[in-house]
Parts: C-alpha cells; sequence; structure tokens
C-alpha cells in the first residue's frame, strides 16, 4: 500500500490544517499535540467529592473548634465559671463594691502586698518556690492590709506568716481532713457572723497571739494573724467553701465574703502564671493545642494515600504501533477537525506558518537555528526574491492569528502561493 507523503489543504469543512504532518505515524502523537478543555461539567463530575469531602473536613473543624471552646482554668480561679472555681464569690463581691483585679507576676504581687487598704490572696495550688518566695516577704506590707494564704505549707508559712506551722499527724505528714460543716469556736469577727462553714484541708498550729478558728481535733484550719498596722494574714486550710459549687451551702458565703471583702480593693494572685517557665516567650507552635498535631499527621497520611491511589490509577503513559498504516490526508482531516471543534485558530495558525518558514528557508538559502529561521533574514531574502514589501511578508509569517474561519483560510491560500512563488519564480 502506497502513502501520500504530502499533505494538501483540507476542504473547507476543515479549515485547520497542518501541512507538515507525517506521511504515517500513530494517532496519540495527534493527540499529544492538543489539548481540548474537558468542559465545567466534567471537572465539576470529577471534583465533586473532594469538594464534598473537603467541606465535610471544614464543617467537622469549625465544631470541634466551636463545642471545644472551654477554657481549663486552675483550681479556684477567679474567672472560672466551673464548679471548681470562685468566679461566683468574685461576682458577690464586685456587687459590694470591692474592686477585683488579679495578679500575674511577682512584681506585681509585691505591688499589691505593699498598698493600704487591700487584700491579697494567695491560692497556692502550686507552691511557691524559696527563691520566688524571697522577693514577696522582703517587700514591706502596706497598713490595714490581709493577705489570705489558702493551703501554704511550711515554707510558705516561714516566709509569709512565721509562727504558724502545720500541723502533723502521728506518721509525721502534715494532717488532712475533709471539708465539712464546722463550728467556728472562735471570736472572729467573720466567723462568728458564718457560723457554721465547710472549712477542712491541712490543720495548723497557731503562734501565740494568733486565732484558730474551724478546729477539728483541736487543730484550727483557718488561723488569723496580727501584725502592728492592723497587718492580717489569714491561712485557710482549704479552699472549697470559696468555690461555685459550695459556695450557697451552710456559712460559707458569709465567711468568704467577711475574708474576702473587709477592703476595698481585692487582688486575687494566680500562681498558675508565675515562675521562669511563665516569663519565657512562647513560639508559635506553642499556641497549637495537641490534638492539631495528630490532625495534621492524619491529613498528610490521607493526602499521601490519595496520590498513591491516582497515580496508580492513570499508569505511565505507554505508545503502541498502529496495526495498519494511515493515510497522510487522513491524518491531516483529523487534526484539522481537532483544531475546529476546540476553535483552535492561532494554534493552527502557528502550525502552517511555521511549516511554511521551514520549507522556504532552505530554498532562499537562510540557514536555521535552533529549530527557525532568523525573521529579519527570512523577510529580506523573501522581498528580494519576489519583489514584495518585507513588512508585508513578516505579516504574513509572523502575523496575528486569524478571527475566523475564513481568515484562517485566506492565510492558507496566501501561505501556498508564498511557497509556490518562491518555488517556481
Amino acid at each position: 500500500m502506497s502513502t501520500d507523503t504530502t499533505a494538501p489543504a483540507p476542504a473547507p469543512a476543515a479549515p485547520a490544517t497542518a501541512p507538515d504532518a507525517p506521511s504515517e505515524g500513530p494517532a496519540p502523537t495527534v493527540g499529544t499535540a492538543l489539548r481540548v478543555f474537558p468542559g465545567w461539567g466534567r471537572i465539576w463530575r470529577r471534583g465533586r467529592w473532594f469538594l464534598l469531602g473537603a467541606a465535610v473536613v471544614l464543617v467537622g473543624g469549625l465544631l470541634v473548634t466551636g463545642l471545644d471552646d472551654h477554657r481549663e482554668y486552675p483550681p479556684l480561679h477567679p474567672r472560672d465559671p466551673d464548679p471548681h472555681g470562685t468566679r461566683a464569690v468574685v461576682r458577690l463581691l464586685e456587687q459590694r463594691d470591692v474592686d477585683v483585679r488579679t495578679a500575674a507576676t511577682q512584681d506585681e504581687l509585691s505591688e499589691a502586698l505593699a498598698a493600704p487598704g487591700t487584700t491579697v490572696v494567695l491560692p497556692l495550688s502550686v507552691p511557691l518556690t524559696p527563691g520566688q518566695l524571697g522577693p514577696v516577704s522582703a517587700r514591706k506590707r502596706g497598713s490595714d492590709s490581709r493577705l489570705v494564704l489558702i493551703g501554704p505549707d511550711n515554707d510558705t508559712l516561714t516566709q509569709l506568716a512565721p509562727g504558724i506551722t502545720t500541723a502533723n499527724d502521728s506518721s509525721g505528714e502534715p494532717h488532712l481532713t475533709k471539708s465539712t460543716a464546722t463550728a467556728p469556736g472562735c471570736s472572729l469577727p467573720e466567723a462568728a457572723r458564718a457560723g457554721t462553714a465547710e472549712v477542712g484541708g491541712l490543720l495548723y498550729r497557731p503562734g501565740p497571739g494568733d486565732t484558730g478558728c474551724y478546729p477539728t481535733n483541736g487543730r484550727p484550719a483557718l488561723v488569723r494573724h496580727t501584725d502592728p498596722g492592723s497587718r492580717e494574714t489569714v491561712v485557710l486550710g482549704s479552699g472549697r467553701f470559696l468555690t461555685n459549687e459550695r459556695l450557697a451551702e451552710e456559712g460559707n458565703a458569709s465567711l468568704a465574703l467577711g475574708l474576702l471583702g473587709s477592703r476595698h480593693h481585692l487582688v486575687w494572685y494566680l500562681p498558675d502564671y508565675s515562675g521562669p517557665q511563665a516569663e519565657q516567650p512562647r513560639s508559635l507552635t506553642d499556641h497549637i493545642p495537641a490534638g492539631w498535631n495528630w490532625a495534621a499527621l492524619q491529613l498528610a497520611v490521607a493526602a499521601a494515600l490519595a496520590a498513591l491511589w491516582r497515580a496508580r490509577r492513570l499508569g505511565p503513559v505507554v505508545t503502541e504501533q498502529l496495526p495498519v498504516v494511515v493515510r497522510a490526508a487522513e491524518t491531516t482531516e483529523g487534526r484539522a477537525r481537532l483544531y475546529q471543534r476546540a476553535k483552535a485558530r492561532g494554534r493552527a495558525a502557528d502550525a502552517l506558518r511555521r511549516a511554511a518558514r521551514h520549507r522556504t528557508a532552505p530554498a532562499l538559502g537562510i540557514p536555521l537555528h535552533t529549530g527557525e529561521p532568523d525573521p529579519t533574514a527570512l523577510c529580506t531574502a523573501l522581498a528580494d526574491r519576489l519583489d514584495r514589501p518585507a513588512a508585508d511578508l513578516h505579516a504574513l509569517l509572523y502575523g496575528d492569528a486569524p478571527t475566523d474561519d475564513a481568515a484562517l483560510l485566506r492565510l492558507t491560500d496566501a501561505l501556498d502561493a508564498l511557497e509556490r512563488q518562491v518555488r517556481q519564480p
């Protein structure tokens, strides 16, 4: 079977032609020359499940973020509305015109202790180190001030309340009792007004001149120590009666308001925010919750599996020889129809012009550098050969893309005429 090695211009039904089409070859090379836009409908059918999955992940993340917005507070925190917080007693104090604020550093704590007419609360759920207690205890206390220590150990008492020590049990350990309803058993005005209250926790040994209240087995769970200048130190074995869940029981509210609201200013020290670790600068990763690390790892694994799935599905590109010989005219017409369907007039015009340049340049003795002749040299040689303006020839070989099929046909005819004139002047 003979093959037609020439590629004549196609009929008007297929205006976009490729004169430089090979005489025979595999059809897949045609597809690689042009990528037809698949259409929005096909893109939607392909990507809708990915969009749905992304939407589910986004909505799930928003729900988790919205439902898990509860903040964890340390015990006896004045902003905590949970059962173990003390937000209720703070609200009651504010209603009684008590100025309540918090101190987060040792400097703020020292300033609060030095201010006159101020009550300072130290809920020592995290005991301070001797190095932290030293600067605080060395600061001179303000007149008519009160320091309330909740659950202090012997080291804290030595620095802030000398003369008061913890009571030990038979084994030598600090004596702990359950916070139950106990009678005051003392003449302290705040305790006398409150009556029975749920005071317990650590028990203490009062010093000379100290007042002990709410005793268990002869050891008080509340001790008041007074220094010259009306500076008071109140030691509490437990702050359970201050919490939101127990404030309304027995005389807890009256005792809490009496101990914390006797001055116009109340400073609540938060030991969880003190110490050298809190003073260190935090990086961006410190603000990311720990759970998001696992979420990011899962997303990375999912993305890797999706990439492997898609790569396995597509597979490598394989070229195969056609079982039959395709005539050059059929290949040219098929490519022209593809150009026409895609309305790729610019691509078709570039193919026609490139083929014309490659065929006319050798006939004029113009060399091809990097696959293309020099535009100026080619147009000058054509102008000398055909006695035509070089600008017109440059517009014909390097001009703009045609705007419609008729313009593409006119370009095809002009290029054919140009090649005939060059070969047969």
